[in-house]
């Protein structure tokens, strides 16, 4: 009679026997210890700061070192602090990266097998900047959240005024600037003499008096006008709510160390257009103290601004020495190709899908590069003729994702003759490439 096989295990070497898995959800939370820590490996815990207390205290008595977990929303993060405080290696690892293989799920066996990659050594931590960077960065996010609902507000207060028939959008660039809400103001208060309304503008208005005090005649409807009114006491709610995030900030950033020991202002600007404030912008002198944070000046790459550069910073921090180089920076940005091979057959060979701001940002400044009169302005419109706007819009964003890495990484300042210098040995190198060719 034949032999049956036997089914043998293949197990792999144990590299973090001090290991632990957790699998977070919004009510509960499952632990997986090795088995021969405790008579109960698998524990569950509410998610109560009292009970994640007891559940570090349950990890430290056995004699557990490190502990991954999955980045589950925002539920991680009271854990992970906790874990991190009472001096535990936390891993945070991609959701991506622990998928079981087909069959029944639940939580205790996804903590099990996280537990289980994480003593073999196969997960990898994501990155996290450090605490005080990740403070700044939650500010930075809240403002921006602020910022969208004040501009809620002045869609409504443009809806008011279109179905009053005020046309101040089409004679003034910003119904929420100096004039416009002078404007509004007077209407609210009564006023409703277009000639009376037209003088308050300021005299940089290029309108004409006449054509604005025209475009103020309209249907002043009550019910409108309490709509309008409740969309302006909104809207100048959420901007006091930005002006003391603004304030919060500037005493975080105020609190990071210097990077630069010698000047301490900001170099003069080297772009050939003047930056102009936005109306979003920071109150505080934003370029003089991301300069003193970083030693260096960002905005003085093309197509980052002041908003960019502190994205750049409040989410990545100023040390990049966790990635390896600029490659691997940019491959965590997901602005580098992701090259797919099965069979000697290449299935895929696009970006990875992948949320990040500081790429968002990037690829914003690489689209305001379409015009610039600069190496990279060239570059941008080289790629567009050959790959086309999306692809040059990444390929630039990858671009600037090295200088920006390059910069961090060395404290130098951005300099566009190195690019200049290397396009032309580039040139000779294929016209002498050329001639061997030729001469064959």
């Amino acid at each position: 009679m034949p032999k049956k096989r036997q089914n043998r295990e293949v197990k792999l070497p144990v590299l973090r026997p001090d290991a632990a898995g957790i699998d977070i959800g919004a009510e509960e939370i499952f632990v997986a210890v090795p088995a021969d820590r405790d008579s109960q490996p698998v524990r569950r815990f509410p998610t109560f700061t009292q009970d994640l207390n007891a559940l570090a205290d349950w990890l430290t008595k056995c004699e557990i070192r490190t502990v991954a977990m999955e980045s589950t929303g925002v539920y991680w993060i009271p854990l992970h602090q906790i874990l991190e405080s009472r001096g535990f290696e936390v891993y945070l690892v991609n959701a991506q990266y622990v998928r079981n293989v087909p069959g029944r799920k639940s939580d205790v066996s996804d903590c099990q097998w996280i537990q289980y990659l994480h003593c073999v050594g196969l997960l990898r931590a994501s990155f996290r900047p450090p605490a005080e960077i990740c403070a700044i960065r939650s500010l930075w996010r809240h403002r921006e959240s602020l910022i969208q609902m004040a501009s809620q507000h002045t869609q409504h207060i443009q809806k008011a005024l279109d179905q009053m028939n005020l046309q101040i959008h089409h004679v003034l660039s910003q119904i929420t600037g100096w004039s416009g809400l002078r404007i509004l103001d007077a209407i609210l208060d009564g006023d409703r003499d277009p000639v009376a309304l037209a003088e308050l503008c300021n005299w940089r208005v290029r309108t004409s008096r006449d054509i604005v005090a025209k475009a103020l005649e309209g249907d002043y409807r009550p019910e409108h006008v309490f709509t309008l009114k409740q969309s302006l006491a909104g809207y100048r709610y959420y901007q006091n709510q930005i002006a003391e995030v603004d304030e919060e900030l500037n005493k975080y950033l105020r609190d990071l160390p210097n990077a630069v020991e010698g000047q301490a202002s900001p170099p003069p600007r080297t772009k050939t257009r003047v930056y102009q404030k936005q109306h979003n912008d920071p109150a505080f002198d934003l370029r003089g103290e991301l300069y003193r944070i970083v030693g260096v000046d960002l905005t003085d790459i093309p197509g980052i601004n002041e908003l960019t550069a502190h994205t750049i910073v409040s989410e990545i921090g100023t040390d990049v020495s966790r990635f390896r180089n600029a490659s691997a920076f940019a491959s965590w940005l997901g602005l580098c190709p992701e090259k797919q091979v099965s069979g000697g057959k290449v299935l895929y060979t696009k970006t990875r899908p992948v949320k990040n701001r500081v790429a968002n940002a990037l690829r914003l400044g690489a689209h305001c590069l379409y015009h610039a009169n600069n190496y990279l302005g060239e570059f941008f419109r080289r790629m567009r003729r050959k790959l086309g706007a999306a692809e040059a819009v990444t390929a630039t964003a990858h671009k600037l994702a090295r200088i920006l890495y390059h910069v961090l990484r060395t404290k130098e300042a951005y300099n566009e003759s190195v690019f200049l210098r290397h396009d032309q040995e580039a040139i000779k190198r294929a016209e002498d490439r050329l001639r061997k060719q030729a001469a064959k």
